[in-house]
């Protein structure tokens, strides 16, 4: 193989990275803006509204009204609180509106947004996998695996940048 095609493969795997990066900072900012906008709904909505969807979920959708899953929901809207309610509101808006920030400090290529998204996102795995060891949940391990593919690829795009500016 000659040293051109493998520059040229060089090149593209390069650029496939870069745009695999921007993609996955893209979906985390579409899944930021969708988490704060749950908060400030959840913070409207109020438990009451909760439970009584939950039990009309409950009584109308489930079918089986001793299905495990429909009564364990319906239990824990019953002991929602508006204090709950506040808690998981504000966390939902301050979670969705940190990655936003980080989101648009990596996309305008901000210099403090890199290491700052990693040590964020290596919290989020940290948490997440604790949660998991507590509930087994495949959707938080998924998302955990995301999240370890973004660190890598910030990581990438971060050790690229400190070089460019080494260089010039």
């Amino acid at each position: 193989m000659s040293a051109v095609t493998s520059a040229s493969r060089r090149l593209r795997l390069d650029w496939l990275l870069h745009e695999t990066f921007e993609i996955s900072i893209l979906l985390k900012g579409g899944f930021a803006i969708l988490e704060a906008l749950a908060g400030v709904l959840l913070w409207l909505i109020g438990p009451n509204i909760i439970l009584a969807l939950v039990a009309h979920v409950h009584t109308g959708l489930a079918g089986d009204p001793t299905d495990w899953f429909a009564a364990t929901v319906l239990r824990w809207a019953e002991g929602f609180s508006i204090e709950a309610q506040h808690f998981y509101a504000i966390y939902l808006v301050a979670h969705g509106l940190v990655k936003l920030a980080l989101v648009i400090g990596l996309l305008k290529g901000a210099r403090w947004a890199y290491p700052t998204a990693l040590v964020v996102l290596a919290a989020f795995v940290a948490y997440q996998l604790l949660r998991f060891s507590h509930t087994l949940s495949p959707g938080l391990l998924v998302l955990t695996v995301f999240d370890l593919f973004v660190i890598a690829l910030i990581w990438r795009e971060w050790r690229i940048r400190r070089l460019r500016s080494a260089l010039m």
